[in-house]
């Protein structure tokens, strides 16, 4: 194992640690910064498979905008810090769930990339994602946007009719 397997294999654990703690937080606040910490590792893991693009947008989208938003949002909220008892009686079966969705996961990543070792690529890059967009990913690309584009409108469509009554 050399130094950047290593180094994967620390921020993972980081990333997978801190995810947990957010889950089990029992303040919202605290969970929402425990997020910041995955979102981080993660982003950390991004960078050493030398892919600086992905995780340099990984820290502006998700750190820098989405965790701010819920930070925000749970301050402008005022909510209570009590946890339901919708929430406790469901614990174990979640529990469970999670480790049998974990396992799953596990084993398809590992007969999906059993023997690869992480090399000095430049798969991350601007150039490269750029390419398979505007190559190989264009026509999804427009029909995502498509899709979207009707969903907005529908949006403003019902809002709208809900004003007139």
């Amino acid at each position: 194992m050399n130094a950047t397997e290593f180094a994967f294999v620390l921020f993972a654990a980081l990333a997978v640690g801190s995810a947990l703690f957010s889950m089990t937080s029992r303040q919202v606040v605290h969970s929402a910064l425990w997020l910041v910490v995955t979102l981080g590792a993660v982003a950390g893991c991004f960078v050493l498979m030398t892919a600086e693009f992905v995780a340099w947008v990984q820290v502006l989208v998700y750190v820098g905008s989405i965790v701010v938003l819920v930070i925000f949002a749970l301050m402008l909220t005022r909510q209570h810090s009590a946890v339901s008892a919708e929430v406790t009686g469901n614990r174990w079966t979640a529990a469970v769930l999670g480790v049998v969705a974990a396992g799953g996961l596990g084993a398809t990543a590992l007969a999906g990339f059993h023997g690869e070792r992480i090399e000095g690529r430049r798969i991350g890059t601007a150039g490269s994602i750029g390419d398979a967009l505007f190559h190989d990913w264009v026509l999804p690309f427009e029909i995502l946007s498509g899709v979207l584009l009707a969903a907005l409108v529908g949006a403003i469509v019902i809002s709208r009719s809900g004003a007139d009554r």
